[in-house]
């Protein structure tokens, strides 16, 4: 089945949220599918920011539905939002920087083993260990040494500890907050090509970034917002990264280009 036959994983419709008399979110729509990385663009003011924070239950809507596997859901709250597997990377990361990657990864849903009939219990730090190899495997992130503290590590490299971190919670859909800001030219191509990497496997991932760039190579889908409402929502392959500049800027939707570029 092709990406845009499937059913949306996330679907929000008619989301709007004001502070006072102003209207941070019009009436917007986004859905994302299962291996599908739509990029949410616009300036500062947009309403990017207040979209994401609703669909991660930091912000409650004024009006609008939200629908996780074809089922209206509340939010509320940030605890609400990842039980029901949204999972969000901020630009901060929500690292500790003192500890591990294992200690990262599981921090506060740590594997236990118990001693005398489960009358004490401890963390089980090997199979931790062994998990975290194992996903760092599966995502074909190349650390070598996982007992490093997170502050030793790389910019890029704490990008897709946090971003594994996301998978291993079974997120169905992860938020990503201009991952590459910020990184060398090599440990930008590291976390663009875990983006794709798990878009192969099947994630779905909205992805925030100003970099025009990163959206043209992995977004199969862009929604730009302009000071609270809805641009365009379009495939990738009806868009040239000037006109994606180009609405952004002026907030009015221009004619899909086809596949071959021209208008």
């Amino acid at each position: 089945m092709q990406v845009a036959e499937q059913t949306p994983i996330v679907k929000m419709q008619g989301i709007s949220k004001h502070y006072g008399g102003v209207a941070a979110l019009d009436g917007v729509d986004l859905e994302v599918r299962r291996g599908e990385v739509v990029a949410l663009l616009g300036d500062n003011g947009a309403g990017k920011s207040t979209l994401v924070k609703i669909l991660a239950g930091a912000v409650t809507a004024d009006e609008g539905e939200i629908t996780i596997d074809d089922k209206a859901v509340e939010l509320g709250t940030p605890a609400r939002a990842k039980d029901l597997g949204v999972e969000i990377i901020y630009q901060d990361l929500a690292l500790c920087d003192n500890v591990d990657i294992p200690t990262n990864i599981f921090l506060g849903r740590e594997l236990q083993k118990s001693y005398l009939g489960g009358l004490i219990k401890t963390f089980d730090r090997r199979k931790m260990s062994d998990e975290t190899k194992r996903l760092l495997g599966d995502l074909q992130i190349n650390i070598s040494n996982i007992h490093e503290t997170v502050r030793d590590l790389s910019g890029g490299q704490r990008q897709t500890i946090a971003i594994a971190k996301s998978v291993y919670s079974s997120a169905k859909l992860i938020i990503m907050d201009e991952p590459t800001a910020a990184l060398g030219v090599a440990q930008q191509e590291q976390v663009l090509s875990l983006i794709e990497s798990l878009r192969d496997k099947g994630e779905a991932i909205v992805l925030i970034s100003h970099s025009m760039n990163d959206v043209m190579r992995v977004a199969d889908r862009v929604v730009i917002l302009k000071t609270g409402r809805l641009v365009t929502n379009r495939r990738i392959e009806h868009v040239d990264q000037e006109q994606l500049v180009r609405m952004i800027v002026s907030g009015i939707e221009e004619p899909p280009i086809n596949a071959g570029g021209t208008a």
